[in-house]
């Protein structure tokens, strides 16, 4: 290659397309993919694919038979037509066209995915290599033939180019791991633990299922307990079967019981009870007490993690309770307050804590006009009474008023969201 070439960048859709010449003028195709191999910090193109019209398979090229990178062409060493060959790609090698262009990208650092738009290439000391990987607008409007266009409107009227978004080959790795059939790239895998559950479900949701399993499977037990919660319903179940049952487990124990329940209560009866067995004795007697409970009542999406603390406790040890729990605030925006025998008396809230005296009773205190619903109540008339009262939690009692559980706002929004 000349010398005037020896380092220069250039993009992928910039070279589709172009014809291939022989040394004599002859035009023997044009270029409808590169193959590299993976494995380097910078991965080097080492075979030129060939398409003619009507053709379905490609004819592969040695990058070694590359003359030169012309402005409109390729041009092919002498003789290099007699070293044509079937277009073979092994285990580590992708097609740039074929297996990266249009792909998907788990962009960690903005909690998205993005889009390979363009590939950014590097030529350095006769070799062509992948230098970066273009996420930006400008490669979608360089495919579509109008950067120029854009960039000419854009600086007369704003005096403004938009910017490039090129990522560094070396911090893009291949998620799958058989890059051929399922190439998807990750961009700092390690730092998706950083991120809220809420967007970790959204990044999962975007990706296929071998995909949604290499990131459900790098996420600790606590992060991928909360991500579940946030997956769309439909992915729950294939991504737990992905992990074995011990860590399955440990992942359902990290949930609310509600959700847990919820979760549970979709499996065949022998994979359910086979979690459930491996789950530590109080959590596992809570879930079973939870799926008692026949789907669409109250009792069936309560959850049993709230504060309830007897009528002669003070408000000292009412803030010492606070202080251990580990729920989930909504589960205890009310605290509710118990007679001797354990039925439900009353309720205070997180504002009597603040304002109270340390030693002033909770019997005192408590609100006495307890709203409440019973387990077996419909998840119908139990979203009547947070519409119509605003509460962000409703306790759930039995026939003899003593607590069961409590259904918070979110439960009922989630229980009814498909009617709303």
């Amino acid at each position: 290659m000349p010398a005037s070439e020896s380092r220069m960048f250039l993009y992928f859709s910039d070279l589709l397309g172009r014809p291939l010449h022989l040394s004599d003028g002859r035009a023997v195709g044009r270029l409808a993919d590169l193959k590299v191999r993976l494995g380097e910090v910078y991965p080097k193109v080492n075979t030129l694919v060939s398409r003619r019209r009507r053709e379905k398979t490609g004819v592969a090229i040695d990058w070694g038979d590359v003359e030169a990178l012309g402005e409109h062409s390729i041009i092919l060493k002498p003789g290099a037509e007699d070293r044509f060959a079937p277009l073979e790609v092994g285990g580590q090698e992708i097609l740039l066209r074929e297996d990266l262009l249009d792909k998907q990208a788990v962009d960690t650092g903005g909690a998205r995915i993005e889009r390979v738009n363009d590939i950014h290439l590097l030529v350095v000391n006769n070799e062509l290599r992948i230098a970066h990987v273009d996420f930006g607008l400008r490669g979608i409007l360089r495919r579509l033939g109008w950067l120029r266009t854009i960039d000419a409107l854009a600086a007369w009227l704003f005096n403004y180019r938009p910017a490039e978004k090129l990522v560094s080959w070396k911090y893009v790795q291949p998620l799958a791991s058989d890059p051929k059939k399922n190439l998807k790239l990750n961009l700092t895998l390690r730092t998706l633990r950083e991120l809220h559950p809420s967007e970790i479900a959204d990044i999962i949701e975007e990706l296929d299922r071998a995909n949604r399993s290499s990131v459900f499977r790098a996420l600790d037990a606590e992060t991928a307990a909360e991500t579940l919660q946030e997956v769309d319903p439909k992915l729950q179940l294939s991504l737990i079967e992905t992990a074995p049952p011990d860590r399955a487990s440990d992942i359902l124990e990290r949930m609310e019981p509600d959700e847990a329940t919820d979760f549970l209560a979709d499996l065949p009866e022998e994979k359910k009870d086979r979690l459930i067995e491996t789950m530590d004795p109080p959590f596992r007697e809570q879930v079973k007490n939870l799926l008692k409970h026949k789907s669409g009542t109250a009792g069936s999406i309560m959850t049993t993690d709230f504060l309830a603390l007897p009528e002669d406790r003070t408000i000292a040890e009412a803030i010492a309770a606070f202080r251990t729990i580990v729920h989930p605030l909504e589960t205890v925006a009310y605290i509710y307050v118990t007679d001797n025998a354990g039925r439900l008396a009353g309720l205070i809230t997180l504002r009597h804590l603040i304002l109270c005296g340390r030693e002033e009773k909770l019997g005192a205190l408590m609100n006495t006009r307890v709203l409440k619903v019973e387990a077996e109540d419909d998840v119908e008339a139990v979203a009547r009474v947070f519409n119509k009262y605003k509460f962000l939690a409703v306790p759930v009692v039995d026939n003899e008023n003593v607590m069961r559980g409590i259904i918070t706002l979110q439960d009922i929004v989630q229980a009814t969201a498909e009617e709303l």
